[in-house]
């Protein structure tokens, strides 16, 4: 004989296919209790009361359990051995529902022929405001759950990263500007941001640029003579020394900034191998985390196809196609990936298409469970992209542009007959400039 479990906020209802209550379990008063009791069950964890509950229900003879969702037949499975099956939206379930959750005339009869005239069930409006404050515990508890995923810390931390780097091409470009009002030739002279600022903090005074100096601070050989030399002919000005104590703050601020981007580098990996193992050891830990930062996290990235993930990144590009009719972008973000970049251009669609279906595989490994796979799939992905470059050496001869039609200077304009290429061309009507005058002439005689 089966009976219906059925899951509410106010507790555990097991009703026969008349829709009588054989047993209950009530989870008490108070929301977050209930919300508590009632999250476990839609996690398939089983509740203490649990227990007694199925066991009495074997008791009065019932041989199979009938729940609405997979999560609360694994509590129950794990509770008995009695067989339980899922059936959603049965019609004993929903009127049953709706009789405890609405506000009817018989409501507070049928709730004492349930034995359920209890609070806060009994009073519809406080039952209605306890479904509501139980459903806000649980949106709580969803929210932190979410927040607490690891791969979103990853995400701040990679959209951190290009914080900074906007930052410190800003200040280093502030520096140059600065200190090009003393040093003017520097600026070619050194390419590296990081460089020019250690060498404004740690010598200061273009005189200070000297062969011996410059050598302490690691430049290279051949480019100590040509710093010093122009150091010596500067055409700069003169730089007072308080100016130039603020500026030499400045640049060991923005050195200081530059060696915490090092440090964030180092967490986003090691956050990406825990929460992404297998997409980073294909991608490596700032692509992945960049990915999942258009994405909006692991889980998101994970339900889009292979070709989206392709693309990630192209959204201007691809919607400007889709407008304009131009051909679409065949990479996105994973242009940063080495073996897409560095290769021709004609190899390099084939390559993100092999890339993004490797992917795929990776990020739905990593965001719903599975064995550690990155290596495998490294391994079949550079094989996949070694038998391109050797099949698509040499660029894909185009097909010959089509030259727009031009008329023969000795083919007729006007058609022969009605399967010629041209019709006959229509005059527009025009009057003679003799037929006015002609008119007149007649009039007066």
């Amino acid at each position: 004989m089966d009976i219906h479990v059925v899951e509410a906020p106010a507790g555990v209802f097991a009703i026969d296919k008349d829709g009588l209550v054989i047993d209950k379990i009530l989870f008490g008063k108070k929301a977050n209790e209930a919300a508590e009791k009632l999250n476990r069950l839609q996690s398939g964890t089983p509740v203490p009361e649990l227990r007694e509950f199925v066991s009495s229900l074997r008791k009065a003879g019932f041989d199979t359990m009938v729940a609405e969702t997979g999560a609360l037949a694994k509590a129950l499975k794990s509770i008995d051995e009695m067989p339980t099956r899922v059936e959603a939206g049965t019609t004993t379930v929903t009127q049953f529902r709706e009789k405890l959750a609405t506000d009817w005339k018989g409501r507070s009869t049928w709730l004492k022929q349930q034995k359920l005239d209890v609070k806060p069930i009994v009073d519809i409006e406080e039952y209605l405001g306890f479904i509501r404050q139980v459903t806000l515990e649980l949106a709580r508890g969803a929210v932190t759950i979410a927040t607490a995923k690891r791969d979103l810390y990853a995400v701040q931390a990679v959209r951190a990263i290009d914080d900074i780097d906007k930052t410190v091409n800003l200040f280093a470009g502030r520096v140059r500007e600065w200190y090009g009002l003393h040093f003017p030739e520097l600026d070619r002279l050194v390419e590296k941001h990081d460089t020019y600022a250690r060498l404004v903090a740690d010598l200061g005074l273009r005189s200070n640029f000297t062969e011996e100096n410059l050598e302490k601070e690691g430049i290279p050989t051949e480019r100590i003579e040509q710093m010093a030399s122009s150091a010596r002919k500067s055409m700069g000005a003169s730089f007072p020394e308080e100016d130039l104590e603020w500026l030499r703050s400045f640049c060991r601020d923005t050195l200081e900034l530059m060696k915490f981007r090092e440090k964030a580098e180092t967490y986003v990996d090691e956050v990406m191998k825990q929460a992404a193992p297998n997409a980073t050891t294909m991608l490596g830990p700032l692509l992945t985390a960049r990915l999942l930062s258009i994405a909006g996290g692991l889980e998101n990235l994970a339900k889009m196809p292979a070709s989206t993930m392709q693309i990630l990144g192209a959204e201007k590009a691809l919607f400007r196609s889709l407008k304009t009719g131009a051909s679409p972008p065949k990479h996105g973000v994973i242009f940063q990936y080495a073996s897409i970049h560095q290769s021709p251009r004609w190899q390099r669609g084939k390559i993100a298409r092999a890339l993004s279906g490797k992917l795929a595989i990776a990020i739905r490994v990593d965001a719903f469970g599975g064995d550690y796979m990155g290596d495998k799939l490294t391994k079949d992905l550079e094989k996949k992209i070694s038998d391109i470059q050797e099949k698509y050496k040499e660029p894909p001869m185009r097909p010959p542009e089509k030259q727009p039609f031009q008329r023969s200077r000795f083919e007729p304009r006007v058609a022969i007959d009605a399967r010629s290429r041209y019709q006959p061309e229509k005059q527009p009507f025009q009057r003679s400039r003799f037929e006015g005058r002609r008119r007149d002439q007649r009039r007066r005689r």
